[in-house]
């Protein structure tokens, strides 16, 4: 189901039409506002450059982002791995137990 929502960034009304809950659509277009209003009054430049400079400050937030979460899924796999190795040797050593402990009886 396709949900509306309006909002408003810089002072003007956009209306927003996505399968994603309407909070969530409000949360997305406030984050945009506010980036669009930090360049507009840090930079003193037009809507249009502040639009620009918006999307390519949230560009490099996702990219960032994208390259933080790749990192973390190659920590988890790597602890995966040692894991596993950790379990296989401690089979290991359980099978050397058991037969050492059966050799003396």
């Amino acid at each position: 189901m396709e949900n509306r929502v309006t909002v408003s960034i810089c002072g003007e009304e956009y209306t927003f039409v996505a399968q994603e809950a309407p909070s969530y659509m409000e949360k997305v277009g406030s984050y945009v506002d506010e980036k669009m209003s930090e360049i507009l009054t840090a930079a003193k430049v037009g809507r249009t450059a502040a639009a620009v400079l918006s999307a390519v400050n949230i560009a490099d937030e996702l990219f960032k982002e994208r390259e933080a979460a790749e990192e973390l899924r190659a920590k988890i796999k790597e602890y995966a791995d040692e894991a596993a190795s950790a379990k296989n040797e401690v089979s290991d050593l359980k099978r050397q137990l058991f037969k050492a402990q059966n050799g003396r009886k």
